[in-house]
């Protein structure tokens, strides 16, 4: 709401500045609650994405939408590979790099801050880049245009009010905000279910990679990511319209998640290619799902109703992100226990209700759950 009213520029500074501060002070924190705290302060305070995907949506013709909505998506995808990635390869570097880092160091005492350091210098240059932005919601404030500050006052107001009881009135924007946070939660336990099940001994279904394999894989997930993301995906969306990517993309995941425990089952070159494949190819489509709705989402609201209708689906989306991570290290422990069960043993079970929530998603992106915007809107 704040970006609809004062512009997308300041919150999406704000937020920028959010990071650099309080992604430092998780690197130097020193005890579980210090940590806990910045991070709960992190993530309260930056409110980045929504914004961003309103900003991408204003700048953009409709026939260049999917381009804009695509590259946003792509960040928040290349961001959730490559953060994990520089994790396991910068995370402990006394331990990992003894001759570069002494244990005696800044990095020894403090053995999570140099990934966090270079996000937070690399955040440093987003935010000089921010500042020149060009702002999308424009306030004129000239003599000829001002009007009495009571009556402002109650314009304001009504239109506020207005605003939101349209916006959960709005079935397109609600129904493609629900889709989305089922595809999220799946898309969260996945996340925490491919490291855990990437780095679990063979004997238990695993893979018996180590941090640094796991990161190597989330690295070249990233790179296939971004030229999909960048050169197919527009146009696709183009040919088939969003919604049936979304569909395609979740059809086409659940064979691909059908294969992980057989992949498991090779080794040496060909493991590592194939699950280099599979994972490109799971991030790939889980990110054409997200675009997707993205675009529902931004097409179902006018310009003015755009940042508060990204902010209800963020917030909707980070409860499911927050259930996600805990349902999945809860399910893959679960499935552990059951490796000589004789159906669904062990990992098998883990993708097969992965699966579950996918066909939950594709179901409802049909008709008369998800409706579609209408097209005349700004």
């Amino acid at each position: 709401m704040i970006a609809d009213r004062y512009g997308r520029k300041p919150v999406i500074i704000f937020g920028t500045v959010s990071v650099v501060i309080f992604n430092t002070l998780f690197g130097l924190s020193t005890s579980f609650w210090m940590a806990i705290s910045t991070r709960f302060l992190l993530g309260s305070l930056c409110g980045i994405l929504g914004p961003m995907r309103a900003y991408a949506s204003e700048v953009c013709r409709k026939e260049y939408q999917a381009l804009g909505m695509s590259i946003i998506s792509t960040s928040w995808g290349i961001g959730l590979v490559i953060g994990p990635a520089l994790g396991g390869f910068l995370a402990q570097p006394a331990e990992k790099f003894p001759n570069i880092f002494s244990s005696y160091s800044l990095f020894g005492r403090f053995p999570y801050l140099l990934p966090c350091l270079l996000i937070s210098i690399f955040s440093v240059g987003v935010l000089v880049v921010c500042c020149l932005l060009p702002e999308t919601i424009h306030n004129h404030k000239g003599n000829d245009e001002e009007c009495n500050d009571s009556d402002a006052l109650g314009a304001t107001t009504f239109e506020s009010n207005s605003s939101q009881k349209s916006l959960l009135k709005n079935w397109p924007l609600i129904s493609s905000i629900i889709v989305y946070c089922v595809f999220q939660l799946h898309d969260m336990a996945y996340a925490e279910i491919f490291s855990l099940w990437a780095i679990s001994p063979r004997k238990n279904g695993g893979l018996s990679f180590s941090t640094a394999d796991v990161g190597e894989v989330l690295a070249f997930s990233g790179f296939g990511l971004l030229l999909f993301q960048l050169f197919i995906y527009p146009v696709a969306e183009r040919n088939f319209g969003p919604v049936m990517v979304s569909r395609l993309g979740a059809v086409l995941t659940i064979p691909l998640l059908s294969s992980y425990p057989f992949i498991a089952l090779l080794k040496g070159l060909t493991l590592m290619l194939l699950i280099n494949c599979a994972s490109i190819l799971k991030n790939v489509l889980s990110v054409s799902i997200t675009t997707g709705l993205f675009l529902l989402q931004n097409r179902s609201v006018a310009q003015q109703q755009r940042g508060a209708a990204n902010g209800i689906s963020m917030s909707a989306m980070s409860l499911f992100k927050a259930i996600g991570p805990a349902a999945g290290g809860s399910l893959f422990s679960w499935a552990q226990k059951r490796q000589s069960a004789f159906f669904l043993p062990g990992d098998h079970m883990v993708f097969f209700l992965l699966n579950m929530i996918e066909v939950i998603g594709l179901f409802l992106t049909f008709k008369p759950f998800l409706a579609l915007p209408d097209d005349n809107i700004s």
